[in-house]
């Protein structure tokens, strides 16, 4: 699909809060088959979704230890995963060390995650990821390890107020530009 013809595409469910704040950039056109075009998402006129960009506001990771030691990232411990690890231990562990192995556990989980949804995001192709954005269901969208096809599935008309503030839980554990984008689309509701 021509780059025209998938912007046009995506900027019609693009939500009518979020029209004239977020555009669809190509700045530079593919020559060369073997080299992807350089597309990005603005938000008024500030790039936000490109990696390579060094004034990026949004941090992007380099490294697992960058992810455990952000304080922005609050991650949650259970009961059950608390006694997930009290069943893996070898013997008694005192309640307050259970705690800190259950959050270094589930932060190494969060952490792997978010490496791999970077890495695909980098290695992807927007084009590829906007095209299969546009047939895939918005809930399937909503709920991919893709950050693209989240990003473009928050500022999509088809998500209502209501999803929108039910998925604030959800948001926490999600990568600073899937973040962000969240927090542009509920200020605009």
């Amino acid at each position: 699909m021509s780059w025209s013809k998938l912007k046009q595409q995506l900027e019609g469910f693009l939500s009518p809060a979020l029209h004239g704040r977020v555009e669809y950039r190509a700045p530079g056109y593919r020559y060369l088959p073997d080299k992807s075009g350089i597309c990005y998402i603005s938000v008024d006129k500030k790039n936000i979704l490109n990696m390579t960009d060094k004034t990026n506001p949004i941090r992007w990771y380099k490294n697992e230890l960058e992810i455990k030691n952000d304080p922005s990232i609050q991650i949650p411990i259970t009961h059950d995963d608390i006694e997930a690890v009290r069943a893996g231990a070898k013997g008694p562990v005192p309640e307050d060390r259970l705690i800190v192995m259950a959050r270094s556990r589930k932060s190494s989980e969060h952490a792997k995650a978010l490496m791999l949804a970077q890495a695909a995001l980098s290695k992807s192709d927007f084009n590829v990821t906007a095209s299969k954005f546009l047939i895939t269901p918005i809930e399937e969208s909503l709920e991919s390890n893709d950050i693209l096809m989240n990003v473009l599935a928050l500022v999509d008309k088809r998500v209502g107020k209501k999803r929108i503030l039910g998925m604030a839980e959800k948001m926490e554990f999600k990568h600073p530009v899937v973040r962000y984008f969240y927090e542009l689309r509920r200020g605009a509701l």
